[in-house]
């Protein structure tokens, strides 16, 4: 009898790679049409998710609120991608550091939270310009969001970076992405363009294969242009809107699989001017309860808002020009500052009677941290430093150009012309056909004169000399990111007129405000207080320590007027005490420097400086507070109520 032969390695090794390999296979996201449910690897799957956006949150922040989502009982996170957060330029693209959105899909794994992509092309969120790059405004006559052919070069090109990078984080192929919308509530943009919801739906297959759900979000209202045959109908809708006549209409348009609110609003957005946005927390509850009894799946929207850090706020189009504010709080299960609210801990009771939520308690709301008052000294007007922030010099015109004519995405732009008569008496100074976007500090030979605003009756009478130097600082307070079919340039429009009389032979200086406070007041010595308080754009700051370990914090301007906020060089966002509501802006811990090291904080008030110019840091925010109603004289005549859903 021959000896049997010894089983060599491989032999040995094909059983176990037969087992294993169907395992890999069956790695799967898929719609059940049968029995209206989602099949996660085979097996019934309902998600209950909730949205945070990593460019909102510094990123050493993502770990800490990623795992009170989870221990929420959440089991997927949803968020979008701004195009103009990852291409600053045509062709330059950032993945680093607070841009690394793939370091965040790593987080959400540590997390054991799935993920549902919102790449766009445009993506609301109350981001500058819905997430679009500004440089896409120097075609002037480009048609946003249309199957314009300037717009899809665009967006093929950035698709054709990003999404590759995303295919290997498909849920299929080994990662965590379960679903990718295409688009974003398309069917409340006006073009209703097909033939571009088909392009890029083609492009995503194209890219990302036949494997992964795509899927389309819309308002009830945008079911009819925003749906497309090959996609996967969702809606969205708030506490306040009629369930089941929204589901009732959604199976028109998906008849059979689960039904998915992919924007359930537990709060909303602030704008400048109005009063702060709240949602109670049995109307969340209970309508998130009823949708869960449905079998359906949901996304909350938000589930920690974060913060419009810089110039990144965008703005919406109700009849009006409506900015949004720094803080994107958004009355959220977790606060701005990370900490989990009465309303975390309902929805996580909820959530509870349908699925197993993770053992454990959530952790205590982070140390907090009081300072202050502390006194600013004045750095200078910012006429002084003209020099220092535009090197290059100005830009000469007949008339005025905009910020994307001359290359300026964010934050402010001075023009300049000198008059070319004497004015005696008490002349208006005029844009025609609300020509100021967004809003213009007037001066005349250094001295401030007034302000002009988009859509807002503002009178501003000038007087001057033959050769005095008119000056029109302009501020882009955000791009619309919701609401308009239109391009929303920035600067002056139409030129201005005094009296009569055109204003011509104008110089633009773009100015790079944040490179000045990073790089040059760090290296000047503080100066002592102005005895009168100037106004007009004016730069502050001074320095500070901090005791012990420190903590989170609120910064508090009471009496300051307008303006932007640097600490350490960090653009910490907009400012806008005298109109409201948001009174504080939050400062993470780690924006600060440990015990012994001195904090500089630098302001750029736009118009009044009270005559204690001091700040202070709270404990607490102050996000509701309205004192100045003088945003209520508008152009286009009197408010009406906002929408509350359907963003």
């Amino acid at each position: 009898m021959a000896p049997e032969k010894p089983l060599c390695l491989p032999s040995l090794l094909l059983p176990l790679l037969t087992l294993l390999l169907p395992q890999a296979d069956t790695r799967s996201f898929v719609v059940d049409r049968d029995h209206n449910r989602f099949l996660l690897d085979g097996a019934p799957f309902r998600y209950v998710s909730g949205s945070l956006h990593y460019f909102r949150v510094p990123r050493v922040l993502w770990a800490d609120r990623l795992f009170k989502m989870r221990m929420s009982g959440l089991n997927v996170v949803q968020f979008y991608v701004p195009w103009n957060y990852h291409e600053p330029e045509p062709g330059v693209y950032n993945f680093n550091g607070s841009r690394d959105l793939f370091a965040f899909l790593k987080e959400a794994t540590l997390a054991n939270l799935l993920v549902i992509l919102r790449p766009g092309p445009y993506i609301c969120a109350e981001w500058e310009m819905g997430g679009l790059p500004a440089w896409l405004l120097r075609k002037p006559k480009i048609h946003l969001r249309t199957s314009d052919p300037d717009f899809l070069a665009a967006v093929d090109s950035w698709f054709k970076v990003l999404l590759p990078r995303i295919y290997p984080w498909l849920y299929h192929n080994g990662g965590n992405i379960i679903s990718i919308q295409v688009e974003n509530e398309y069917g409340s943009y006006r073009a209703c363009d097909v033939s571009y919801m088909r392009h890029l739906a083609g492009l995503f297959r194209a890219l990302l294969g036949d494997k992964i759900l795509l899927f389309t979000t819309d308002g009830p209202e945008g079911l009819k242009c925003g749906s497309l045959q090959g996609l996967y109908t969702t809606v969205d809708f708030g506490p306040a809107d009629n369930m089941t006549k929204i589901f009732g209409l959604l199976r028109k348009y998906e008849p059979r699989g689960p039904l998915v609110n992919s924007e359930y609003y537990t709060g909303w957005l602030d704008y400048w001017g109005q009063n702060h946005s709240t949602r109670s927390v049995p109307a969340v509850t209970k309508g998130l309860e009823k949708m869960l009894k449905l079998g359906a799946s949901v996304n909350m929207y938000m589930f920690h808002g974060g913060t419009n850090f810089g110039y990144w706020n965008g703005a919406d189009e109700k009849g009006r020009f409506l900015p949004i504010t720094t803080s994107y709080d958004y009355d959220a299960p977790i606060s701005e500052a990370g900490d989990p609210t009465p309303k975390l801990f309902a929805i996580r009771n909820v959530i509870s009677k349908f699925q197993e939520v993770p053992l454990g308690p959530l952790p205590p709301p982070s140390p907090k941290m009081k300072l202050g008052p502390l006194t600013l000294h004045l750095d200078g007007n910012l006429l002084d430093f003209l020099d220092l922030l535009c090197p290059q010099g100005p830009i000469h015109s007949i008339l005025p150009m905009t910020f994307e004519a001359v290359n300026q995405v964010h934050g402010y732009m001075l023009y300049r012309t000198y008059l070319t008569y004497t004015v005696s008496e008490p002349t208006q100074l005029w844009v025609p056909n609300n020509g100021v976007h967004d809003r213009a500090y007037v001066m005349v030979d250094g001295v401030f004169q007034g302000v002009l605003e988009r859509n807002m009756k503002h009178n501003v009478f000038l007087t001057g000399k033959v050769g005095d130097k008119l000056d029109v600082l302009l501020e882009n307070m955000g791009r619309l990111s919701f609401g308009s079919n239109s391009s929303d340039f920035k600067g002056l429009l139409q030129p201005p007129i005094l009296g009569q009389t055109i204003l011509t032979q104008w110089m633009m200086f773009p100015l790079k405000v944040d490179n000045l406070v990073k790089w040059w007041f760090p290296i000047q010595p503080l100066k002592s207080s102005h005895p009168q308080a100037p106004s007009g754009p004016t730069f502050y700051s001074t320095t500070f320590p901090i005791s012990n370990s420190g903590g989170d914090t609120f910064l508090f301007l009471p009496g300051w007027t307008k303006g932007q906020v640097w600490i350490n060089g960090f653009n910490l966002g907009r400012y806008w005490t005298k109109r409201g509501p948001q009174q504080t802006l939050y400062v993470p811990r780690p924006l600060l420097f440990p015990r012994g090291t001195h904090n500089r904080i630098t302001l750029l008030e736009l118009e009044n400086v009270p005559p204690q110019p001091q700040i202070q840091f709270l404990d607490r925010p102050i996000l509701n507070s309205t004192k100045h109603r003088t945003y209520i004289y508008f152009l286009s005549g009197a408010s009406e109520p906002m929408e509350l859903s359907g963003h």
